[in-house]
This record gives structure tokens, C-alpha cells and sequence, in this order.
């Protein structure tokens, strides 16, 4: 493979009229440095004697150097080279800083090794990221001196800086001064920052507001509002600013946790930070009039788990809070998660002592529904409740439940009152419940950290101590391990059985090595319950949204076709008057009948629309109106869709030709499958699929045109 070698380009200029300097000499001297050592291979020199200004802008368009070294005269107000008729010529500092920033992308670094050049070495390190300049004249034999320990430590594969001290060293005259004569301007450190908000006021003028500020201190700001233009792909370029972000601004307010687009934002900032070694981008949320106290959304919280957050309660707390981050960035580097400052983690919340009150003021739907809520609508399948059905499942020994739904169907309200029958029926368990979001992304790498990490997880949730040590032995199996760690610590640990709640399964799908060793432990597990009074005392409830990966699980070792298996089914119609009467709605038979032609009986749409209409917010006939637009109550929420089609072109040329056809359609196993498991299609009996509700016809045959 072809070494791609750094260009240096010396410019060395002595018109006619000045003193003779030995800039032939210094140009000789730079191209034996660089030849020292066997890096010299690295490096592509270039020189251009006596270059006119207009030789000067050729050479950086065609040669493209790293590195641009100046020997020659100049004076505070720039630099000195020939004129067209070999007479000195003074090109202004303006001047050269307007070219010079116009090449920032590839020059690096630029040595002026002239007299009384440091005024035009600050101007250009606004935007070259190193210059070296001179405070007063320096003598001939001095300046070669110190270019040739320069690029000697480049030679030798040093950095700039280290460069830059050598080159002071190599001559005595050099520090006689209290500042030595060559001076290092560098560039100041300036971040990208990615400011998430709601588009609505507080957060809206409070994000322009740090937008600003942290613009005129020449950070690079992004901001949807501001800097996607009309007709660009905004999830592409969501995707990409949040890619190579440093920092993430997030404004968290009442509006924010129930925004699928935020959340969606904070998942993917949360996961490139947990995959970098330099823990980039630095997650920065501010709560906007949204108490420390008040819980975020399920998916929210598990993101920002152990992450520093700052309040913001009226204009007065705005100038504090800037300028804490304004001195964060100020520091040049990337802080430590624990930098920013600390506030209260909110206790947990107790279970309800109460049973579920007969009614309550409506409640916007945030996620998991909370065990006291009356929004709360049981369902069930072929006359048997759902709810029931688990009740009596999770109480068998080693029992095993896999619920399975695409997103907001209401898995997690469904696991959480599994959990809360568990501990509380005749004979109570002890529930445990592990989102395998908290596992961190590096432990996905390999299956040996992926279980020390779950098994260190269970054991801290029982609060009890981790002990790995006793019982990870290098010459076996982590499976093994693993297994030994449960069954000879964890269960004797305890008396009773041991309920575990395994959520977000998914996350596990995409890493299907790790899910195969996985899922066929805890279908082991499963079976030596047959056998095992330990393992009986272990109940399992897995929780996952896909099946994508399940296809290419081995049906022998994998538990998704063991245990109870429950597949949440839409809202009856029944369960729709049912919701809307607790929402103090008197609806007639044709008002629900509208509401499910547009959103079927999606749980989330359905709750989300009956929330709008019993606060007087919308009218039925103007959410059947407004629905499919990205600017009416559903627009977060088909963004999000979007934004996921957009990054899988395949799924969203499949989504194309479902939404575009007047009946079911046939696809491909894969497309199907995937799009049946994110929400989008309904499978029918004969094997095709139909777009899920008409809300989804209406507003992705909009946007898939193209």
C-alpha cells in the first residue's frame, strides 16, 4: 500500500533592493533535515524561489501542502516577496489570511521564519491550526538554525509542538529574551455542537438563544431550524451532524420526553458516546421549566442514566448556565461526564399502595402506563385475558414469558405488571427488571464481556456483591461461567424465586453472535428447570419488538419457541369506547369507527388522540384533517418512522410499493418481516402484507413519491 506522504512547500523570497539573506541555504538545509531518518519516505518537499504573489496562490492549488514555511523578510504589516519586476512587494496581512483560509482544509501548519511576523502569525491562526512567527528580527544564522531542529523532529516523527521546542533550543541567541523569538500560534479549539429542542417556546428561544452565543464563540453550531435547508434530507443530515458532533445540547422539557424525534436523538448520541474511546459527543442536557424530580420518558431515562443535568426555570438561570458551557468548551478538550454539575438523582418511585382510582384528569401518553393509571385497557386473545394468562404463567416454576410487539404496543406496561403481580401475589417473588440498553455498548463487542456485564448488572439490581472473581475461571466457557454464577451464587442467594425481566431484547438481535450464545444459555436454563429445583426457582419475561434476527437462530437453542409466547394484538373496538369513556368522551359507535380507519387500534395513536380531544385541543374532524401532516399531532411520531426508512433504502422502496397499491401485496420474506416488525404492515393469511392504518398510507405515499 502507498504511503500517502506529507507536502511541505518552501517559498523562499530575497528581491532585489534587500538584505541578503541566506535563503538558499535555509531551503538546502530543510531538505537535508527531512532526509535524516527513514521517515524521510513520509515527506514531499517542494520549493519555490522568488514566487510572485500569484505563484504563491498556484503552488497551494496544485501542490496542496501540509505544511507552507516562509523564509525571507517581512515586516508587522506582511509579508515581502517579488513583484512582477523582481522589486519587493508587501502583500497585507489581510490578504494573506483571506488566501490562507481558503486552503484551512489542507494546510496545517505555516512557519514564518521572517522578522516581525508574529502580527501575521495570530491573524492566521484563526484559521491554520498551527503558526509559527517571529516577535522582533532574527538573525540569518539563527533562523536556519532553528528550521533545521524543526524539521528534524519532524523527521523523526515528532509533533509540532515538540518541533516548535526544539527548533527554540538550537540556538542560545534564540532565548536571551524573556519570550523566545519564534512564537507558536495555535488555532482555538472551537467544537461542533448539536442542539436538540422542541420547536415550541421555552425551548425554541432558548435554543436560539445558546445558538447564538455559542456562534459568536466560533464554535460550529447545528440547530434543524437554522441549518437544514429547503428540500435537503433532514434525517441524512441529522444522522451526520450527530455523527460528528462533540458536544450534545439537549433542552429537556415536559414536551421533549413525550417527542419520539428526541428520544430517537438522545439514543443514537448516547450510543456513539458509549462506542468512542474519546466518550464524543459529551451529552449536555438542560431541563427547561422540567423539575430534576419529574421523570423522563422510560427510553429517555435508561439513556440518560448517570449523566450530570442542569436546570432551567425562567431567564434568570439562562446567563450561569451558558457560561458554564461556554467555559466547558473553552477548555479545549472534551470533559469527563462527571464535569458538568451534579445535581440530585430523583428517588425512585414507590409502587402504589392504592388501587387504581375509578378516574383521573387525562394523562399524555409517555410510554410505560403507570400501574395506578385508568388508561391503563387490558386485552385479550381468543377470550382469554392477556393479563391473566401471565399471572398464572409467571407463578410455575421456571416459568418462561416472551412478549413480542412492535414499538408503543405496550410491552414494558405489560412486563411491569407481570413484575408487580410476581411480588405481590400469595407467594411473592422477587422481581428484577434489566433493560438491555443499560449494558454498555462495548460490552457487545464479545460474549465474554457481554455476561460478565449481565451478570454483574443482576447482582447489583439484588444488591448484592458482584463476586465474578469466585466464579469466572479462565479455562471455562463464559456460558459456563455464567450459568455457575446464577445457579451457585445468585439463586442461593436468595429464598424465593427470581423473576428476571429482560427488556430491549432487540438491542442483543444486532450483535447475533453474542444473541446465539445468549439465547441458547437461557433455553438451557429453561429446561434444567424441568429437573432442577434451583432452576425452577429462576422465571424468565423477554421483551423484544423484532424478529428479524430470530431467523437465523437455530430453533434448537434458541427460547423464542419455548415458554409462553404473547403477541400483543391492536385496541378492539370495544377497548376504543372503552378508553374513550374513561377519557369523559361520550362518543357514538361512528366516532370511534373514524378514529380506527385512521390510526387502527395502535395503543399509543389511539391514547395520544383520545388525550388531545378530551383537553379540547384538537376535534375529531381536525385530527382526520390534520393526522397525516409532519405539523399535526402525529408528526413526531412519523418523522421518527421516516428517519428509520431513510437510513434503510431497501425497506422504504418496499414501504413505496405497499403504500402505492389499492390491496395487499406480496414481498419479499426479509421486507416483509422487517416492516411488520417496526409497525408499518399488517401481515395477512394468504402471506401479503397492507399498510398498517390508513394515517400511514396517507402520509408515507406523500413522502416515498420520489
Amino acid at each position: 500500500m502507498a504511503i500517502k506522504k506529507r507536502k511541505i512547500l518552501v517559498l523562499t523570497s530575497n528581491p532585489r533592493g534587500t538584505v541578503p539573506l541566506q535563503v538558499d541555504v535555509e531551503a538546502r538545509d530543510i531538505g537535508e533535515a527531512l532526509g535524516q531518518f527513514q521517515s524521510s519516505k513520509k515527506f514531499d518537499l517542494r520549493i519555490v524561489p522568488a514566487p510572485r504573489w500569484n505563484d504563491v496562490q498556484q503552488a497551494l492549488l496544485n501542490f496542496r501542502p501540509e505544511i507552507v514555511h516562509f523564509c525571507g523578510h517581512g515586516l508587522p504589516e506582511g509579508l515581502i516577496l517579488e513583484d512582477q519586476f523582481e522589486k519587493p512587494q508587501v502583500v497585507p496581512v489581510e490578504q494573506v489570511v483571506q488566501l490562507f483560509e481558503l486552503f484551512a482544509s489542507d494546510v496545517g501548519c505555516i512557519v514564518l521564519n521572517i522578522c516581525d511576523s508574529e502580527s501575521l502569525a495570530a491573524a492566521l491562526s484563526t484559521h491554520i491550526n498551527y503558526v509559527i512567527g517571529m516577535n522582533q528580527s532574527i538573525k540569518d544564522r539563527a533562523a536556519i538554525d532553528f528550521a533545521v531542529a524543526f524539521y528534524n523532529a519532524l523527521s523523526a516523527g515528532k509533533s509540532i509542538d515538540f518541533a516548535y521546542r526544539l527548533g527554540c533550543s538550537a540556538n542560545p541567541k534564540l532565548l536571551q529574551v524573556k519570550s523566545a523569538i519564534p512564537v507558536l500560534k495555535k488555532k482555538p479549539t472551537l467544537f461542533r455542537v448539536f442542539i436538540s429542542y422542541r420547536d415550541q417556546d421555552p425551548d425554541k428561544s432558548l435554543a436560539f438563544e445558546f445558538h447564538t452565543a455559542l456562534k459568536a464563540a466560533r464554535h460550529q453550531v447545528f440547530m434543524a431550524a437554522e441549518s437544514i435547508r429547503l428540500g435537503e434530507s433532514w434525517s441524512k443530515r441529522i444522522q451526520q451532524e450527530l455523527e460528528t458532533c462533540d458536544y450534545f445540547l439537549l433542552f429537556l422539557s415536559p414536551k421533549s420526553v413525550t417527542s419520539e424525534m428526541v428520544t430517537r436523538e438522545i439514543k443514537l448520541a448516547r450510543s456513539l458516546r458509549d462506542s468512542r474511546p474519546d466518550s464524543r459527543p459529551a451529552i449536555l442536557p438542560i431541563r427547561v421549566q422540567f423539575p430534576i424530580t419529574s421523570s423522563l420518558n422510560y427510553e429517555q431515562r435508561s439513556f440518560l442514566d448517570q449523566i450530570q443535568q442542569r436546570e432551567w426555570s425562567t431567564e434568570h438561570d439562562t446567563a450561569h448556565i451558558l457560561q458554564e458551557i461556554l467555559d466547558l468548551l473553552a477548555k479545549g478538550h472534551l470533559p469527563e461526564p462527571t464535569s458538568f454539575r451534579e445535581l440530585p438523582t430523583p428517588p425512585p418511585e414507590p409502587p402504589p399502595e392504592e388501587p387504581p382510582l375509578p378516574t383521573a384528569e387525562p394523562e399524555f401518553p409517555r410510554g410505560q402506563v403507570s400501574q395506578s393509571s385508568p388508561y391503563y385497557v387490558e386485552r385479550s386473545i381468543n377470550g382469554q385475558s392477556i393479563e391473566a394468562t401471565c399471572y398464572h404463567a409467571i407463578e410455575q416454576p421456571g416459568a418462561l414469558i416472551r412478549i413480542k410487539a412492535p414499538r408503543q404496543m405496550g410491552k414494558t406496561s405489560l412486563m411491569s405488571r407481570i413484575l408487580y403481580h410476581a411480588e405481590h401475589c400469595q407467594e411473592p417473588m422477587v422481581p428484577i427488571f434489566l433493560s438491555f440498553q443499560e449494558i454498555d455498548a462495548v460490552a457487545f463487542s464479545n460474549l465474554d464481556k457481554f455476561l460478565r456485564q449481565f451478570c454483574t448488572s443482576v447482582a447489583r439490581k439484588l444488591n448484592l456483591p458482584s463476586r465474578l472473581a469466585d466464579f469466572w475461571e479462565e479455562d471455562s466457557g463464559s456460558k459456563l461461567n455464567c450459568s455457575d454464577y446464577f445457579q451457585k451464587y445468585l439463586l442461593q442467594q436468595i429464598e424465593p424465586p427470581l423473576v428476571l425481566a429482560l427488556d430491549e431484547v432487540d438491542c442483543v438481535f444486532e450483535h447475533l453472535e453474542i444473541a446465539k450464545e445468549l439465547f441458547s444459555m437461557l433455553r438451557v436454563w429453561h429446561e434444567q428447570a424441568k429437573i432442577s429445583d434451583r432452576w425452577q426457582k429462576l422465571r424468565l419475561v423477554i421483551v423484544h419488538s423484532t424478529e428479524v434476527y430470530l431467523l437465523k437462530l437455530n430453533a434448537h437453542q434458541s427460547p423464542f419457541n419455548v415458554g409462553l409466547s404473547i403477541e400483543l394484538p391492536e385496541f378492539t373496538h370495544v377497548e376504543v369506547q372503552t378508553l374513550a369513556n374513561r377519557h369523559h368522551l361520550r362518543w357514538m359507535p361512528e366516532q370511534v369507527e373514524s378514529l380506527i380507519q385512521l390510526v387502527g387500534g395502535h395503543p399509543y395513536l389511539v391514547r395520544l388522540a383520545l388525550y388531545l380531544m378530551a383537553y379540547r385541543k384538537i376535534s375529531l374532524s381536525q385530527l382526520l384533517q390534520e393526522a397525516p401532516s409532519e405539523l399535526g399531532p402525529y408528526g413526531d411520531h412519523l418523522r421518527h418512522y421516516l428517519w428509520m426508512l431513510e437510513e434503510r433504502p431497501a425497506l422504504a422502496r418496499a414501504m413505496k410499493q405497499v403504500v402505492g397499491a389499492s390491496s395487499s401485496v406480496r414481498l419479499g420474506n426479509n421486507e416483509a418481516d422487517q416492516l411488520r416488525s417496526i409497525g408499518l404492515v399488517r401481515m395477512q393469511a394468504n402471506g401479503e402484507v397492507a399498510v398498517r392504518c390508513e394515517l400511514y398510507r396517507q402520509y408515507f405515499g406523500d413522502r416515498l413519491r420520489g
